[in-house]
């Protein structure tokens, strides 16, 4: 691995076989070692061979006895070549989830096409679903899958009649029927696709509420993922604040007052403190909105 024979090996200092930025490092970790502070047991460090060319270490450190005295027995492997497909396999995930992001977006905008009327509407819904996940402390890759559920909510609605989506009016019972359906129809599309993160799931239960009374499974509470819960208040925030031809839109204070009337009941109750919290702090704004009326 060092290039170096045992003879020319033996008595060098570790620090010859370390690189120039590494070295402080490693002697430190070897200083506090012997002393009896803290220092770590197995680490990775970068090398450097008899040519010096620069390797990848891994390094595993154990306290042995030899020849009755104290010392430690350094294993070092050379894992440049396992860094470098690390780092390739890094690149094409990359490239898979750019690929993955286009597509997302492409279906967005076809959905957009036939529903001119909520036109932006998954954008702001996946963007106010992150703002309240991050307020909730999400972890990156979860708050990831809100973002994308958020982007591809209303993808059923392509299977609705466009004289439906584009009523200028109230909608009829009948008529808000067919269009309770769109969740099960993109799970039904969804579902087949293996996204890192549970999106058909997320979809599928958008629409349900904490007492049941949602749709279409009548999910209750705990069945309820906690992606939707969130992805379900960023949805009804968004419709409320928003102007429809059948409706006026209603102010941003009278929408978050409506949710945290109903948490608990209707919306997760961590969801509605999060979305709140995310507006009244200052944090988040629709982009294409612009609210002056929130007050604390």
């Amino acid at each position: 691995m060092s290039g170096f024979s045992r003879k020319r090996l033996v008595g060098k200092p570790f620090q010859d076989f370390v690189a120039p930025e590494e070295s402080k490092r490693v002697e430190d970790f070897d200083i506090r070692r012997k002393t009896g502070k803290s220092a770590p047991f197995f680490y990775e460090t970068v090398g450097k061979n008899k040519k010096g060319e620069r390797l990848n270490i891994q390094a595993s450190i154990s306290q042995i006895s030899y020849h009755g005295k104290p010392a430690f027995l350094v294993v070092a492997q050379d894992i440049t070549k396992y860094k470098r497909a690390e780092a390739e396999l890094s690149g094409a995930l990359e490239k898979v989830r750019v690929a993955l992001g286009a597509t997302v977006q492409a279906i967005t905008e076809i959905v957009e096409q036939r529903d001119p009327y909520t036109a932006g509407h998954q954008r702001r819904v996946a963007d106010l679903g992150v703002a309240i996940a991050s307020e909730l402390e999400y972890p990156t890759d979860q708050i990831e899958g809100i973002r994308m559920a958020g982007l591809l909510h209303d993808l059923g609605k392509i299977s609705i009649p466009a004289e439906i989506l584009t009523k200028p009016q109230k909608l009829s019972e009948a008529e808000y029927d067919i269009v309770k359906t769109h969740p099960k129809t993109a799970y039904d599309i969804l579902r087949k696709i293996v996204f890192p993160w549970p999106v058909a799931d997320i979809i599928h239960q958008h629409h349900e509420r904490m007492d049941g009374s949602g749709y279409p499974q009548g999910l209750k509470d705990g069945k309820i993922v906690a992606e939707a819960r969130i992805l379900a208040v960023a949805d009804v925030v968004e419709a409320m604040i928003t102007h429809r031809p059948y409706r006026e839109a209603k102010r941003l204070e009278e929408a978050l007052d409506e949710i945290n009337q109903n948490k608990g009941v209707l919306y997760d109750s961590e969801a509605v403190d999060g979305c709140i919290r995310a507006f009244r702090s200052g944090d988040f704004e629709f982009k294409s909105l612009n609210f002056s009326n929130v007050h604390e």
